[in-house]
């Protein structure tokens, strides 16, 4: 028997390989196929079923493009349909997996057709769970992400108790929880960093597995949610209807283009300009209205959190050599219209005499001193309201980048600005997007709180107002 969970980071996703005598499954796989396929030829095994725990709201899932490489069969839970050929499974229904068995716990909560999958091993053992959203390492998956006329989040999060008590929490104490995301998702507001654990531990710990009535576990499963981000649905859309094939979006967007290409399409189509290098590199020199996200950050919930129209046209600014991985990384959320990258980066844009553009960047220290000079000096905090909350700089205002979209016009063009995050990666991105939409009194803190902290500067802790 063979179980490997493969970790992508940036989206805090887990996908996993099981093999046993020459036959494999995937559960939850992302978008581009080929480590799959790699891996169960390098194992002389075929890949058989493909498993969804669910529709998967926060990426585009492989599945489509696996199934038609490989032959295999995508399995659902009860209540899945789709647009293309499904097995849509039974609870309780088992696959066969050389001498392992796979069983579906159907478990709605997350989403309704949401189902868990009950690993028995060669001795017929139930030795693990791939839970999907339902029971994260820490936490329940969020029950707002499908929610209609006629069923509420109270609803879903009734159904996620009753699949917890009645489907998960009597399996042994020794069963692996091998979840789909881990800590970062949005999917869930409190999970571990840890991407496994045991049932027994899991039932110590987690908040959600505590012995509580019905009415109480809904309360603190909703409580403290915020709004999901935009292309949820989109992606969850995608994964019921099919999507493009991922070869040929890579084909169409890892295309070098030439400083005069890049900029007539720029012009011509109404493409967007993404810069993906890193802020403190950024900020010295970049093509005027390009927006900053890093892809050493969390690049493709960035993309999908702000970028409101799935299908606008990206141009690309990378650093050299990672131009392809770009353009997989939007793909794996469902922005697959890249039209190409700047071909040389940044240095042919500037060696062509093209106009660039450029943000102010100070250190900690020398906020710090502006602040002591001037008390009425207007301070943005960037960060998430919680992270606000625990500490911030006196006075300073709370503008969440997640809701820029929505906030800018609470800004002001005429007022200078000093932005911060925790590090410096979001102020950048809300600082690029600012300056594209004509604020050009822009100042970046370099290091965030991270450094402010370690300054002089007042700080409290207390929740004030947000006025700017």
């Amino acid at each position: 028997m063979k179980i490997e969970q493969i970790y992508t980071g940036c989206l805090a996703q887990g996908a996993y390989y099981i093999e046993s005598e020459g036959e494999a499954a995937i559960i939850d796989p992302l978008r581009e196929t080929a480590p799959y396929i790699e891996k169960a030829a390098r194992n002389n095994a075929k890949i058989k079923y493909i498993f969804e725990t669910h529709f998967h709201a926060d990426f585009v899932s492989g599945h489509v493009d696996l199934a038609k490489k490989t032959g295999a069969t995508i399995v659902y839970g009860p209540g899945a349909k789709t647009n293309y050929d499904i097995h849509e499974g039974t609870d309780g229904e088992v696959f066969d997996i050389g001498k392992l068995k796979v069983k579906i716990l159907h478990t709605p909560g997350h989403t309704p057709e949401s189902s868990t999958y009950l690993l028995i091993d060669e001795a017929g053992k139930e030795h693990a769970i791939f839970s999907g959203d339902t029971l994260f390492i820490g936490d329940v998956g969020r029950p707002d992400l499908a929610i209609k006329s006629d069923v509420t989040q109270e609803d879903l999060a009734g159904m996620l108790y009753e699949s917890l008590h009645q489907k998960i929490m009597p399996l042994q104490d020794e069963v692996i929880v091998y979840p789909a995301h881990g800590a970062g998702s949005a999917c869930g507001k409190n999970m571990s960093k840890e991407t496994y654990d045991t049932l027994g531990h899991q039932k110590e710990v987690n908040y959600a597995l505590q012995q509580m009535p019905k009415e109480a576990f809904v309360e603190k499963v909703l409580d403290g949610l915020t709004a999901p981000p935009q292309y949820f649905a989109k992606n969850a859309k995608l994964n019921k209807e099919g999507y493009s094939s991922f070869d040929e979006v890579m084909e169409k967007g890892a295309v070098p283009l030439s400083v005069d290409t890049f900029e007539e399409i720029a012009n011509t189509q109404g493409a967007l300009i993404l810069d993906t290098r890193k802020p403190q590199v950024f900020n010295k020199g970049f093509i005027p209205n390009a927006i900053f996200i890093g892809i050493d950050g969390s690049f493709a919930s960035w993309v999908g959190t702000l970028i409101t129209d799935i299908d606008q046209p990206i141009l690309i600014v990378a650093d050299e050599g990672r131009e392809e991985e770009v353009v997989k990384r939007l793909a794996r959320v469902g922005y697959d219209n890249s039209l190409g990258y700047l071909k040389g980066g940044i240095e042919s844009w500037k060696k062509a005499g093209k106009e660039v553009d450029s943000i102010t960047s100070i250190s900690a220290e020398e906020l710090a001193q502006r602040k002591a000079t001037d008390k009425d000096i207007n301070i943005v905090d960037v960060r998430k309201p919680s992270e606000y909350q625990s500490e911030h700089i006196v006075d300073a205002s709370n503008v969440p980048l997640d809701y820029i979209n929505e906030q800018m016009d609470q800004l002001n063009k005429d007022t200078t600005y000093h932005l911060h995050c925790a590090g410096g990666y979001r102020s950048m991105i809300m600082a690029s997007i600012l300056k594209a939409r004509g604020y050009e009194k822009l100042i970046d803190v370099a290091g965030g709180f991270t450094a402010i902290a370690k300054t002089d500067i007042d700080k409290t802790s207390y929740v004030c107002p947000s006025t700017l």
